[in-house]
């Protein structure tokens, strides 16, 4: 298959000669530098440290990973074999418990592996499967931004919060994947986009990667959200997502859900992008866990202390945002609309 080469011109993670190659994104937008992995390990910490983040991008991450793991094996059985990846999946798995691409892109690794019996051939496999995932991943987003672009009209000026662009997964993007193909079609956008305090996606990110594209673009602190949208500064939002419920209910980083009743108070539409990869049909919103993460995040930036020591520190990774805020759920397979469980059980149906 083809490697796509068309818009974003940064690819986020590929697989080069037996080994995985990312942006380190905790670098941006100060430099643009490579990270190269041969050990499955390596993938793990650099998926807990948001040295690769967005769960489009896990989610291939993580298969990579586990195609690092097949080859760093030694096992001459196949029951061997599938033993080291268990052991590897658990290692990827715990790294980002509540993006649920991650699960979904191990676990499409695992069934490769135990549905073949020569451990020459499951190696190959693997590898081949993660390499046409991450192209896939691309082919799924620019559908996806073909169904949300007619949700925006020219001169739209469109709130976006976190990075939900190429960033965020192996290229062009979900909810900035709409965005670039609305430019695509003609259509004169402009882009707000929140800082996304504490690790700074936003400011860091999105607003490389749409200056990076030629996208005009305006960034805001997340305080300044209710400012923006009362002044009329703002159309329409649209969000990422790292886990949707089949009830709608959205997960996405911290700060999505005041965005969201910000935007219903002001009566903005308020989409959501994400490939059905995204999509978690089992649990209900009490199974799912919030990842917590360390207080240095919001007590220092950099090496410089920001708050007083040993101060008591609270600090979600994401929030859940109810389905009565959401206007649609943008899809490669099309756009749910309320009400969500239904549309949402089409979607799926649709690609079966």
């Amino acid at each position: 298959m083809k490697p796509h080469t068309k818009t974003f011109s940064l690819r986020t993670v590929e697989w080069k000669n037996n080994a995985v190659v990312m942006i380190d994104q905790t670098k941006l937008p100060n430099k643009l530098v490579f990270v190269k992995y041969t050990d499955y390990k390596d993938v793990a910490n650099a998926i807990k440290t948001l040295v690769i983040r967005g769960a489009p991008a896990i989610g291939v991450s993580g298969a990579f990973g586990l195609a690092l793991a097949a080859l760093q094996s030694k096992a001459r059985t196949k029951e061997k074999l599938v033993g080291d990846l268990e052991k590897a999946r658990k290692t990827l798995f715990e790294t980002r418990p509540t993006a649920v691409n991650l699960a979904w892109g191990l676990d499409k690794i695992m069934k490769v592996a135990n549905e073949i019996n020569d451990v020459s051939e499951i190696k190959k496999s693997i590898i081949q499967t993660a390499k046409r995932m991450a192209e896939e991943d691309i082919e799924t987003n620019m559908k996806m931004g073909k169904h949300g672009s007619a949700l925006f009209s020219n001169n739209d000026t469109i709130m976006t919060h976190c990075n939900a662009g190429a960033l965020a997964t192996v290229g062009y993007g979900t909810a900035l994947g709409v965005i670039r193909a609305a430019k695509e079609n003609g259509k004169k956008i402009k882009v707000i986009a929140t800082e996304t305090r504490p690790v700074m996606q936003g400011s860091r990110l999105t607003a490389f990667e749409l200056k990076h594209d030629g996208i005009d673009v305006s960034l805001i602190p997340d305080t300044a959200v209710g400012y923006a949208m009362s002044k009329g500064l703002v159309n329409k939002v649209i969000v990422g997502a790292d886990r949707i419920l089949r009830t709608g209910h959205v997960y996405n980083k911290i700060g999505t859900y005041q965005v969201a009743m910000m935007a219903k108070q002001h009566k903005i539409p308020f989409y959501v992008a994400a490939p059905l990869s995204t999509f978690d049909l089992k649990s209900d919103p009490k199974d799912v866990i919030i990842e917590q993460r360390k207080s240095t995040e919001v007590t220092q930036i950099g090496d410089r202390k920001t708050a007083p020591d040993d101060i008591t520190v609270i600090n979600p990774a994401f929030d859940m945002t109810p389905p009565e805020l959401i206007s649609g759920i943008i899809t490669e397979a099309g756009i749910a609309k309320q009400p969500f469980e239904e549309s949402i059980k089409k979607l799926f149906k649709s690609r079966l």
